[in-house]
């Protein structure tokens, strides 16, 4: 059925009319295209909140870019040249428990366990270093080309990120890439992917300078929800305008997200809800609580 525009027939001048009809169908067309819209063919992934459930001590020299959890232990890749480390660290207490400088020349970036070892590689270097994970000694270096941002991995690859839209799985005994998916969110590709991390079949990633952790489906790249942490540090709490939220790490035994950013005082234990749920709710409990249940 064609459309048809019947408060565009007023008589007027053939000019006028011809203005009048045009302006008539850009409009009923901007119509359209808002109920496309809402039928939710053009709709962005669903946006969700957050409630702490506890927070632990951080130190405010790390500038974290690589973060898991492991056995008991935060483990965090730091960055800035003359300053990247890799420490061990007691969640209660923020204790540095192992810790291993990076040669000066080097910006650390992503970390991830695999088996015994412990993978981390550096910004703009193209070295990465493979170490013992319980002695932190270095056993091999490897190669790569591009930038080196975040790290996390599945079952049978390792996941990196670059700073761009795109995601590469690997080979985690030669590093070389197996596939690639780019993140989009709708048909809107995301950029500047940073820290990353596996939970539960789907890649949490941190987007730089961004307050919001992108969810996604390794299959396609589809982003299937957001995780809005906004207000989670006060920026009167930040060290500067780089102080952004960067880490992402898993406790799959009991179930634990934690998250924390560069130079960040604390790392957050947080539980995902919805957002109208997490206006409610945001509470905050003492340093070093924990839930073990």
């Amino acid at each position: 059925m064609p459309l048809r525009f019947p408060h565009c027939t007023r008589r007027l001048s053939r000019p006028f009319r011809l203005v009048r009809r045009v302006a008539c169908i850009a409009r009923s067309l901007a119509c359209l295209v808002v109920l496309v819209h809402a039928s939710g063919a053009w709709a962005a992934a669903p946006v969700l909140g957050y409630t702490v459930v506890a927070k632990f001590p951080h130190s405010t020299e790390s500038y974290t870019e690589g973060f898991f959890y492991r056995d008991g232990m935060f483990y965090e890749g730091t960055g800035l040249k003359g300053r990247s480390q890799l420490l061990v660290t007691q969640p209660e207490t923020g204790k540095v428990l192992q810790k291993l400088d990076l040669a000066p020349e080097y910006f650390g970036e992503g970390i991830v366990d695999w088996g015994p070892n412990l993978y981390e590689w550096t910004w703009q270097s193209h070295v990465g270093f493979i170490y013992d994970r319980f002695s932190l000694r270095k056993l091999r270096e490897f190669t790569y080309t591009g930038e080196g941002w975040g790290m996390t991995r599945t079952a049978t690859q390792i996941v990196t990120s670059d700073g761009s839209s795109t995601l590469r799985f690997r080979d985690p005994e030669t590093f070389k890439e197996v596939r690639s998916i780019v993140v989009k969110d709708g048909k809107q590709p995301i950029e500047q992917l940073n820290e990353l991390e596996y939970i539960k079949g789907e890649i949490y990633a941190n987007v730089w300078h961004s307050d919001r952790i992108a969810r996604i489906a390794p299959q396609d790249g589809q982003v299937v929800a957001w995780i809005d942490l906004t207000g989670l540090l006060p920026d009167d709490q930040k060290i500067n305008a780089e102080s952004v939220l960067n880490g992402i790490a898993y406790d799959a035994q009991y179930d634990r997200l934690f998250v924390t950013g560069k130079q960040w005082p604390f790392i957050f234990e947080i539980k995902i809800v919805a957002r109208s749920q997490a206006k409610q709710t945001r509470v905050s409990q003492p340093v070093g609580g924990s839930r073990r249940q």
